[in-house]
């Protein structure tokens, strides 16, 4: 993990791999225990480590994996993949990865007739997952942090996002948490200076941001409400999005 590396300068607004793959794997055990389980990953340091978190924490429960596979960023054919998890009867899929290549599968899969409960993580909460899946996204689940979006204390500043052309989905507003922040520890510090301000943001706090108020802990990881689970649905509009189960 980046922040275990122990760095004076290194923060973030969002949770760890480790956290985000617990809470899929956890899901998974409670609602799939009796399934042919496929993970799939992108062999990425983010894929394959939220992967590699997710099967740690079925293994953990007593369940083993069906299927375990890399395929390789920037692929556009996954028949071979979908072959083998029709002929092991895999009925869930976790994938590992961004909506790149996730989007891919989920279509290739519905095209080829395998019905699977696609699960996976941030890396897919992105309005293009449904772009490239079409209608086989519904459904699909996936792991992210509580929607900042939905506080009623950031609408003035999700118009204006809006209003300039661009949907402040999934990680825009905690970059955004990261600004106010950095300027709230810079004040607060009262000076520029890095070493001043990072020490400002473990030792100070917490913070007021888009995300609430965020406290930072020794290794720069945020005091945050952990993720939790969406499921992709049309919406009035008949646009597909993903919202909390």
């Amino acid at each position: 993990m980046f922040t275990e590396r122990g760095l004076w300068n290194t923060f973030r607004t969002c949770g760890r791999d480790d956290q985000q793959g617990g809470i899929a794997g956890e899901y998974i055990a409670k609602h799939f225990k009796n399934s042919k389980i496929a993970v799939i990953h992108d062999k990425t340091p983010y894929g394959q480590g939220l992967a590699d978190e997710t099967r740690k924490m079925l293994e953990g429960k007593g369940i083993k994996t069906t299927l375990y596979e890399g395929v390789n960023v920037g692929d556009k054919d996954f028949s071979a993949l979908i072959s083998k998890a029709k002929q092991a009867g895999v009925s869930v899929l976790y994938w590992g990865g961004l909506h790149t290549e996730g989007g891919l599968i989920i279509r290739q899969l519905a095209d080829q007739g395998l019905k699977v409960t696609f699960i996976s993580g941030d890396g897919i909460a992105n309005t293009e997952l449904a772009a490239i899946a079409g209608d086989a996204v519904a459904g699909t689940l996936n792991t992210f942090g509580p929607d900042p979006r939905t506080n009623p204390a950031n609408k003035k500043i999700v118009e204006k996002f809006r209003t300039s052309g661009f949907e402040p989905e999934a990680y825009t507003l905690y970059s955004y948490a990261a600004a106010q922040v950095l300027a709230a520890a810079a004040t607060t510090a009262k000076s520029n200076d890095p070493e001043a301000v990072a020490k400002t943001l473990k030792t100070k706090g917490p913070f007021k941001s888009v995300l609430g108020e965020i406290a930072f802990d020794d290794k720069g990881d945020p005091k945050l409400p952990g993720y939790i689970m969406y499921e992709w649905k049309k919406n009035k509009d008949g646009a597909y999005t993903y919202v909390p189960q």
